[in-house]
């Protein structure tokens, strides 16, 4: 029979294996930067259709966030429509994922959104992102995940703009796109329209939607 010194140690060793194997996952608030024009007149209310700019090969994703974006307009108050002919307003979505390297914060690109002419340059958002903890005792963040939205008038003038910005772990259920599309446009869209040129973070645990 072991001793009970050996199995003490035996014990410990075990407890300390499944501690270390056991990382929890990383998720990250949501950073928001919005972007009010100084006369945002009708802004969050009449017939609004939702657009994609660019392609998105990822259709789940395309629908996740289209449909967390609607929803979001919705309960400001816009009627949203499909048809982007007969819409009084356009919200333009832009979403990417990208991976997280370990390079210094010093090292990483400025992100800029303008309004009223200028184009919001949201860049690739690899190592985007304030208060991003790769390491500490627990997973890394891997990807950071990024959603932008632009308001505009059939004329083109811009009413509003805004970024979030999520950093995540592969194990954290924020990473999945519908979990993802909710947080950030709940972010994005919370006290709209916010501050001109405000950026703030949230927590996740504030966002109702991601529940």
């Amino acid at each position: 029979m072991m001793p009970t010194r050996m199995l003490a140690s035996a014990a410990l060793a075990a407890a300390m294996t499944l501690s270390a194997c056991a990382t929890s996952p990383y998720t990250g608030p949501v950073e928001v930067t919005r972007f009010v024009a100084p006369s945002p007149s009708g802004l969050g209310q009449g017939t609004i259709a939702v657009s994609f700019p660019e392609t998105i090969s990822n259709e789940a994703a395309r629908r996740a966030f289209a449909a967390a974006v609607g929803g979001e307009l919705t309960a400001l108050g816009y009627t949203v429509v499909t048809d982007t002919a007969g819409a009084g307003q356009i919200a333009a979505v832009r979403t990417s994922r990208a991976p997280i390297t370990a390079a210094p914060v010093r090292d990483r690109g400025p992100v800029s959104v303008g309004v009223g002419g200028q184009t919001g340059g949201f860049g690739s958002g690899l190592g985007l992102g304030v208060g991003v903890n790769l390491g500490g005792g627990r997973e890394d963040a891997s990807a950071i995940t990024e959603l932008s939205v632009r308001i505009t008038r059939t004329d083109g003038t811009t009413l509003w703009e805004g970024r979030a910005q999520q950093a995540t772990g592969i194990k954290s259920p924020y990473s999945q796109i519908d979990a993802s599309a909710r947080t950030l446009a709940a972010g994005l869209f919370r006290d709209f329209p916010g501050g001109n040129g405000e950026t703030v973070t949230i927590d996740v645990k504030n966002l109702q939607a991601a529940k």
